[in-house]
């Protein structure tokens, strides 16, 4: 059942869409130029349609010749350096064989880069982590400029790679655009054991051989990693935003499931073609309620908050302007209904065991939580994804999710939540704006006043920790020169457990910085995304050891304690010298161009 729309999501999307107006116009404008109800082929030239065709088998160059039959170009990211990534080996292959039994066709149309962001925590690489989603944006674009498609499937699942698809494909918003996930790996060691064994190394009570050992435990097949970071966010988004198979996202890869909503993929995409009769353009999904609905999916389960970066990226490809302010009121007024990983001891898979995300989306729908009337790739309204997929007799039926929680543990309803509120809030005060995630942070915890320890770099903190030279007591962790501008805005996910060993001791701790932490990070108050960073001379850049911060994420407010015009008339500290080195001197453009953390950092806009 849906009810009426609560009126604070009336409100905020309202002034999104009065705020976008211009942007959003212009966006559509440019949509509607491309749009076409002929093949995309039949513009290209006698020569360039050869190019188009000539690795084609005969038969597939003639069913390519009849002008009704769609042409589904496939964007992977397939590597097998990506656990969730490497079931896409033999995707390409499945879709041509699914795309001939609909009566149309399938090409690779171009690959794009897939960092793991689990193997560049705390190293150099991650330097690159969030412009490497801009880059994605670029080859998705690139891939998708023969204009030989009619509709597009994109393989891809992990942190930066979605967003990064999605504003690509944004760009080619005249298209039908469906994401085709391959599921989370099995559950392993239980995460609040590998936590533990985290904290332990980081205090140095256990050495790498153990924690190796658990790490293997945790990460340990193909699939996505099971906790409830940004791969699993972005799968929970495109549900929620209308771009999957409904239920598609958390089903296991490699089972008969998985490959019949992967079929059902492709028969969608060649249906909802501009050549069938109810055309699903990207342009019509991705509107203003689409985008206030992935932010209440975000609130309602948890979510990373890498997302308060990538969501006004994504909606920005659309023409659409959202900003923290937005997100901040929505939390508000949208309860938590999940805990999973960091924020509970529950995994994904158990999430889904529980009733999922079609339970989410019928839960948040009866509240009025949701724009019901959204247009999907499965067609008009989300009711649809309030139902889960299975197999009866080898044919792929959709049911009703649960209409209870099968575990009150992991999963709630609406009128009995976790937390009344989302949980991600934005901070304001004279260091400037940031957001903070609070659904894992203890309500005793969610208020540090102390003397700030000043770091340029994380390895300095880590150092400082090891060789007991941080503040006794209450402090704060300040590790500025970590925005897009600085560095590209590497996640801090290495400072996790040496601050959370700190908290286990009964101190309160908070961090504070222009930087970001990962979709993992759970228990340690941290104002992040500090915007202005450091190197435009923001506050933070002025800080020195020993002076008083607060950070109060239950009032919304971070603050210098002292004499604000003594502070602001400090020199800045000297910014680091470039970096350079496994490649990332290469992205120095890029750091130049890149915008505001609260803009998302994008090198577009």
């Amino acid at each position: 059942m849906t009810a009426e729309l609560h009126p604070v999501l009336k409100s905020v999307t309202d002034r999104i869409i009065a705020r976008s107006k211009a942007t959003r116009a212009e966006y559509l404008a440019r949509v509607e130029r491309y749009k076409s109800r002929e093949p995309r082929r039949k513009k290209l030239s006698c020569a360039n349609y050869a190019h188009v065709a000539a690795p084609m088998t005969e038969t597939d160059k003639l069913a390519l010749a009849l002008d009704k039959v769609p042409n589904i170009g496939v964007v992977t990211a397939y590597n097998d350096m990506l656990s969730a990534h490497a079931p896409y080996y033999r995707y390409p292959e499945k879709i041509l064989d699914y795309a001939r039994h609909v009566g149309a066709t399938s090409q690779v149309a171009g690959g794009v880069p897939a960092m793991c962001d689990g193997v560049t925590q705390g190293k150099p690489g991650m330097e690159l982590s969030l412009f490497s989603r801009d880059v994605i944006a670029m080859g998705t674009v690139i891939a998708l400029s023969h204009d030989a498609f009619d509709s597009a499937l994109m393989l891809g699942i992990c942190d930066k790679i979605v967003p990064g698809l999605v504003m690509g494909a944004l760009a080619f918003g005249h298209l039908p655009v469906i994401f085709v996930p391959s599921g989370p790996m099995p559950s392993g060691l239980p995460n609040p054991e590998k936590a533990k064994i985290r904290t332990a190394y980081a205090k140095g009570e256990v050495g790498r051989d153990a924690l190796l050992a658990a790490e293997m435990a945790s990460y340990h097949s193909e699939g996505t990693c099971t906790f409830y970071g940004t791969a699993n966010s972005n799968q929970m988004l495109m549900e929620i935003m209308g771009l999957h198979v409904p239920g598609a996202a958390f089903v296991p890869p490699r089972g008969e499931l998985r490959d019949a909503l992967t079929r059902a993929a492709v028969e969608r995409a060649a249906k909802a073609s501009a050549l069938g009769e109810a055309p699903a353009y990207m342009a019509d999904v991705i509107d203003e309620r689409a985008i206030v609905n992935g932010v209440v999916g975000l609130l309602a389960t948890g979510g990373s908050t890498n997302h308060a970066l990538h969501l006004p990226a994504m909606a920005r490809a659309a023409g659409i302007i959202l900003k923290p302010e937005d997100m901040n009121d929505l939390s508000g007024v949208v309860p938590l209904l999940a805990r999973v990983y960091p924020n509970g001891s529950a995994d994904v898979n158990h999430f889904h065991a529980a009733g999922g995300i079609g339970f989410v989306i019928k839960e948040l729908l009866s509240a009025g939580l949701l724009h019901a009337d959204v247009n999907t790739i499965w067609g008009p309204g989300l009711a649809a994804y309030g139902q889960e997929p299975t197999l009866r007799d080898g044919q792929l039926v959709w049911v009703d999710a649960p209409a209870e929680s099968l575990d009150l543990d992991i999963l709630r309803p609406v009128t009995n939540p976790f937390s009344p509120e989302g949980g991600l809030r934005e901070l304001r005060g004279n260091l400037g704006v940031a957001v903070t995630k609070i659904s894992a942070v203890k309500p005793e915890h969610r208020v540090v006043e102390g003397p700030c320890a000043v770091f340029d770099d994380q390895d300095d903190f880590l150092k400082a920790f090891k060789e007991n030279r941080l503040p006794e007591g209450d402090f704060v962790c300040v590790v500025r020169f970590q925005g897009p501008k600085a560095n590209g805005m590497p996640e801090l996910h290495s400072l996790t457990p040496s601050l959370s060993a700190m908290l286990d001791q009964g101190r309160k701790v908070a961090l504070v910085s222009d930087g970001r932490m990962s979709g993992a990070s759970g228990k340690v108050s941290s104002a992040i995304h500090l915007t202005p960073e450091a190197v435009d001379g923001g506050p933070i850049s002025k800080l020195r050891s020993g002076d008083i911060v607060r950070v109060d994420c239950e009032n919304g407010n971070l603050s210098f304690i002292g004499d604000e015009a003594q502070l602001m008339a400090r020199e800045s500290a000297p910014r680091p010298a470039d970096a350079d080195g496994l490649g990332r001197e290469l992205f120095a453009p890029f750091r130049r161009l890149v915008g505001e953390a609260v803009s998302g950092g994008s090198v577009f806009w």
